[in-house]
Parts: C-alpha cells; structure tokens; sequence
C-alpha cells in the first residue's frame, strides 16, 4: 500500500439547509464532516471502518471537543484537516483543523477514539490491526493548541430538563444512538432566542456506554461556577423496568 501523508485535508461546504437562523453551520453538521473527515483519513491508509468490519471491529467514538473563533456561513467551503497524535493498545487520539481555503482558522478539535469487536462490543487491540500500521501515521509534532476533553462535574442539584424517546434517524451504522445526535439533542435543551443572542465557542462530549432505539435519553443540566454561559450535563438512559444508566456528560461554553 502507497504510503500517504500524515496529515489529510478534505474539502468541505456549509450548505444552506445545514445551516441555523443566524446563517451558521449547526454544530451537529460540523461535527458529522470531522468524523467524515477522520473515517476518509482512516479509510485512506487502510484502518478505516470498511476494511475492518471485514475483521468484525469497528471504530466508536469516546471523546470529542470542537473550540472556535468562528463557525463557517452558508456556502462557505471550508477544510477539516485531521491526524492522529497518538496510538496505543485500546485507544488513539485524533486532532482536527478547520480553515477556509484562504487559510483562516475557524477552529481545531480534539477527539478519543476506541476499536470494539463488532459481536462481543468489547474493546479490541488497535495496534493488532495490520501489524500496528497505525503507528506509520501518528504526527506528535503538528500543532492543535487547544485543551484537552477534561472531567465534566455534575453535582446532585442537576436539574432534569428534558426526557426523550430514540427512534430510527438516532441510529447509525454501528446500531447504537449516533454520536452526534446527543450532540443535537442536547442544543435543543436552548431555544431559537438563545441562539440569537449566543454562539457556541466550546463543546466537549465524553461517552461512557452505548445506547440504543427503544432506550428514554434524560438530560440533566447545572450552570457552572467556572465560566459564565458554561453548562454542564450529563445523560442517562433507560428501558421500562430497567435501571437508568449515564450514557455521556457535556461540557458547553457559550460567548
């Protein structure tokens, strides 16, 4: 196999209809092209989710922060560069750049990703996988100068918001509830006069265990004493009959 670069960059557009009131790509969108951008990167140089659902593995995502200055318009193009700054046995972490063709920087992102075996959902050895060829693409050099994911705190006085049902479009190809839609589910805890007045600057995600169609997702919310217009959440999960389990906790900053 040709060995390719380290860095990949792949083209982008902020279509209209992808786009909020304010003419701003949603976040939900963003998020979906970064991880469209880590699977092509992946795919590309051979670890990708097509060749290894050959092997009965896949790709699931742990950790994700996006930070921006700004967020691209509709009919902006934009470019997502992605690379991987580390490897080990369970898990690999990937950065991300967001740039107009001009070279602008609308932001960077930060993510943790897990290999599981598609039957048994347990963590699988990434560095198996075609004798560590991931090691071949790791660049610790390429700067991302932004914080890592950190521990989202939820105290007993979080609030219950919101309580919702799963259904077909939550699903993705891995069978369970979509990373990115708890990402959108949990903006819509604001509504549209919010958003008028107010811009996603940070947005952190930690998954912690899958859920799946048919589960109740519950949002819990609390104002953090950090940062003004920073929020912290976490959701839960459960099927009638069985114990509510935490599924994710968020970490949103607003300008």
């Amino acid at each position: 196999m040709e060995k390719l670069s380290k860095i990949g960059r792949y083209n982008f557009l902020a279509e209209p209809f992808h786009c909020d009131l304010n003419n701003n790509l949603f976040i939900g969108h963003l998020g979906n092209h970064l991880l469209n951008a880590a699977d092509f990167h992946s795919s590309d140089r051979g670890y990708g989710m097509a060749y290894l659902n050959t092997i009965h593995r896949t790709w699931v995502l742990s950790r994700l922060v996006i930070e921006l200055n700004q967020i691209p318009k509709a009919y902006e193009k934009f470019i997502v560069e992605t690379w991987i700054d580390s490897a080990m046995r369970y898990f690999t972490s990937r950065n991300f750049k967001i740039t107009n063709n001009d070279g602008r920087i609308f932001g960077y992102g930060k993510s943790i990703w897990a290999m599981i075996d598609t039957e048994t959902r347990q963590p699988s050895d990434i560095l198996s996988v075609r004798e560590g060829l991931i090691n071949e693409y790791v660049d610790k050099d390429y700067p991302c100068p932004i914080v890592k994911p950190s521990r989202v705190k939820i105290d007993d006085n979080a609030e219950l918001v919101r309580t919702i049902e799963t259904h077909y479009n939550d699903v993705d190809i891995n069978g369970h509830i979509n990373s990115i839609k708890y990402i959108e589910h949990v903006l819509n805890l604001w509504d549209v006069d919010w958003y008028r007045e107010h811009q996603i600057k940070r947005f952190e995600i930690a998954y912690t265990s899958e859920s799946h169609q048919g589960d109740s997702l519950s949002f819990y919310r609390t104002s953090s004493t950090d940062e003004e217009n920073q929020y912290n959440l976490k959701i839960t999960r459960f099927k009638s009959g069985q114990e509510e389990l935490e599924t994710c906790r968020c970490k949103i900053l607003f300008s």
